[in-house]
């Protein structure tokens, strides 16, 4: 029963989705993963004026059988520098997706607050500390870091061909590609230091 009811409210809010103004101006995208209603794909474009513009970002959505009492599982499927989402495994820290959901929150609704967080991050209650000490120490290397993980991973415009230097001399040592990025962009992209951080 508990099922069937998630599923009816779930088709609609599909249906709400597809019919929304931001779904006509690309900002969203909602898709079925499977048949069943229960794992999603979403898909939300970089807001304007922050690093993640003109990027793709997708998610993988699951919704439970308790839906809508409790909230959809969201986690990035796109690589992403931002303090409130898991450089490593896409996890997300979200007050609407644990404690602060309320029923009446629609998939929609999920999709534009994880748009409004990638304009404003909370480096305060970080998912991943590093990226949030970097925000909040040293802004401007923040914003260059994001920007490149944005071109590479989600089609972004910006291109770095210094840090990309620096992803090439690692992977010439045997790393591969993400651990190189990962360790260049937590240490502000000082080779040395990353070099000593994987060895």
């Amino acid at each position: 029963m508990a099922v069937n009811m998630a599923v009816s409210r779930i088709k609609r809010e599909f249906k709400e989705v597809l019919k929304s103004d931001e779904i006509a101006q690309c900002s969203i995208k909602l898709e079925l993963a499977n048949d069943s209603f229960t794992e999603l794909r979403g898909e939300i474009a970089g807001p304007p004026d922050t690093p993640y513009e003109k990027g793709t970002f997708l998610l993988e959505i699951h919704v439970p059988e308790t839906y809508p009492f409790n909230p959809p599982k969201v986690k990035f499927i796109t690589k992403i520098w931002h303090p409130n989402i898991s450089s490593v495994t896409g996890a997300i820290c979200l007050d609407i997706l644990k404690d602060n959901w309320a029923a009446a929150m629609t998939l929609r609704t999920v999709l534009l607050s994880l748009q409004a967080l990638l304009a404003a991050a909370e480096p305060d209650d970080p998912q991943d500390a590093v990226v949030a000490n970097q925000y909040k120490e040293n802004y401007e290397m923040f914003c260059k870091t994001a920007k490149h993980w944005t071109n590479v991973y989600a089609k972004g415009p910006h291109k770095f061909p210094d840090f990309d230097a620096k992803v090439q001399r690692l992977r010439d040592m045997g790393v591969n590609d993400f651990d190189a990025r990962a360790a260049l962009s937590r240490h502000n992209w000082d080779i040395n230091l990353a070099t000593n951080d994987i060895f």
